[in-house]
């Protein structure tokens, strides 16, 4: 993939707390933006192989499709495909470094296959750029707030 569309955040909070929310695929909706829900998580996610069963979109124009594991490094690195279809597919990269106590997350992501290729890529990256942006953001809250210091409620789904 080429570096055009390189996002990066810092979590407060260890590698293995950012690993465990992109470990729990049912988290997805919460923080992956457009992503608006969650209808199945492959037994085993993230497992290379296994799939995250989501819709995107907003009601009523809802669309089904996958998310599908193609290489998981516990817990460091996290690709994957994402299928939109009709749009396409794009391939996703999750790489997390430990950073002074926290975690620097590192997103990647470009169109790989359909229609969607065919939009000249400075075109689509300040869009994916934007969205990823955002995604980050709220994986650093779902992160920091099931991490808090202190905080002894329980926040699983």
């Amino acid at each position: 993939m080429s570096r055009m569309g390189v996002v990066r955040r810092r979590v407060e909070a260890p590698v293995e707390d950012v690993w465990a929310t992109l470990s729990d695929g049912w988290l997805y909706p919460l923080f992956v933006v457009g992503a608006s829900r969650m209808r199945e998580v492959d037994d085993g996610w993230p497992a290379v192989g296994t799939e995250l069963h989501h819709s995107f979109g907003a009601w009523p124009a809802l669309v089904d499709d996958t998310t599908e594991v193609l290489q998981a490094v516990p817990p460091t690195m996290l690709r994957l495909v994402a299928r939109g279809r009709p749009g396409g597919e794009a391939t996703v990269l999750f790489v997390l470094h430990e950073v002074d106590g926290g975690t620097e997350v590192v997103l990647e992501e470009d169109v790989s296959a359909g229609p969607a290729r065919l939009i000249p890529k400075v075109l689509r990256d300040p869009a994916v750029k934007y969205r990823n942006t955002e995604t980050l953001r709220r994986l650093a809250f779902v992160v920091e707030r099931r991490t808090a210091p202190g905080d002894t409620s329980d926040h699983t789904p």
